[in-house]
């Protein structure tokens, strides 16, 4: 690497250990620091309503959902369609504890993180499950397979009394350090602890990928049949692949459970399958922090589409609708645009913005 670690304008490695650092500059490893203090500062600076702040945990908790969907979609290269189901499991795996025990349990309301933990192993666990016909199943046929999961995940839910027949079941509150976490500060808390999830999640995620099991990933995805020549086990690299895949979406399944207060069947449907996979190819499939872009893009293009559909509705009337027919107008329309334009997702633009930045004033 150049001696100047700050500025450096190439790549001068003399080590594959150089290649896999995590930062390859001190200048982007400060900026790093700099991001996630401030991410963890800012509610603190400016007084946000519980409006608001509902919306920046949801799309925080796509975030994590989306990040497990690229490790399996975009790194493993396997096409999941029943990435809602894996939420929905680690979800219902509170709710099922709130139907036993009551959802004023002191399990469910001092106990949540490891309620997290576990509805991740439990995502993890039916993920593995769903990844075993990926041993013998590819493209099409996998999606099919997955799809096949969503289906019968949403027929139990809808036909167990156990589950309420997919209807809203109630989680309490939970306690903290402080107490109790009131109506209040609940949004904020569970702000910070989305966020840290994510921290963790995501240099969880990147160190992986640094590692022999995250290479096998990308070699299974580019071909199968030279990484079995090299002794890799396609097999076995597409059941953990969806396997972790499961233990991100169980974690945002707990997390929505406890954030909403409530789990019922209309949050995990195919159309929040769909959700995801666009969310992944708009950020970018293959690139850790396109999990980040395509959630954010995704939400709030729907927030911008529902205020502009609302004030169609309220002074055209003859319009109204078109405004119903905006929404999935729009959504079906960005996903088109990229695929066309820019199959490479937002994480694109953010390399060449990056590179610009990296060699300017020089334009090669």
């Amino acid at each position: 690497m150049a001696s100047n670690r700050w500025l450096a304008t190439g790549n001068y490695f003399t080590s594959y250990r150089e290649e896999q650092r995590i930062f390859f500059t001190s200048l982007d490893r400060s900026a790093m620091i700099l991001f996630i203090v401030l991410c963890f500062a800012w509610p603190l600076l400016f007084d946000v309503g519980n409006k608001y702040m509902l919306v920046i945990d949801n799309i925080l908790l796509a975030i994590i959902a989306v990040i497990g969907l690229n490790l399996v979609t975009g790194f493993a290269g396997l096409i999941s369609i029943g990435h809602a189901a894996f939420v929905g499991i680690g979800a219902y795996t509170i709710a099922s504890f709130a139907t036993v025990l009551g959802d004023r349990h002191i399990i469910i309301t001092h106990c949540w993180p490891l309620l997290i933990l576990l509805s991740g192993f439990m995502g993890a666990l039916f993920g593995a499950l769903v990844g075993l016909p990926a041993m013998r199943l590819k493209h099409l046929y996998l999606a099919i397979a997955t799809l096949s999961f969503q289906m019968i995940f949403e027929w139990v839910i809808n036909f167990m009394n156990f589950f309420n027949q997919g209807q809203t079941i109630p989680v309490g509150r939970v306690y903290w350090l402080t107490g109790k976490v009131m109506r209040n500060d609940h949004y904020l808390f569970w702000y910070y602890v989305i966020l840290a999830i994510i921290v963790v999640i995501g240099f969880g995620a990147r160190n992986l990928l640094r590692t022999r099991y995250g290479r096998c990933l990308i070699a299974v995805r580019d071909n199968d049949r030279a990484a079995d020549a090299m002794g890799m086990h396609p097999g076995l690299t597409k059941v953990y692949a969806f396997g972790l895949a499961g233990f991100c979406a169980g974690i945002t399944g707990a997390l929505h459970a406890y954030l909403n207060r409530g789990v019922g069947i209309d949050s995990f449907t195919l159309h929040h399958s769909i959700n995801y996979l666009a969310m992944a190819i708009v950020g970018g499939l293959g690139t850790l922090h396109g999990s980040f872009w395509g959630p954010i893009a995704i939400k709030v293009l729907d927030l911008q589409v529902e205020r502009f559909s609302e004030w169609a509705g309220s002074h055209i009337t003859a319009a109204t609708n078109l405004t119903t027919a905006l929404k999935p107008l729009s959504f079906g329309l960005v996903i088109v645009l990229f695929l066309m334009f820019e199959p490479r997702g937002i994480a694109n633009w953010w390399r060449i913005a990056r590179s610009y930045i990296k060699l300017w004033p020089f334009r090669y």
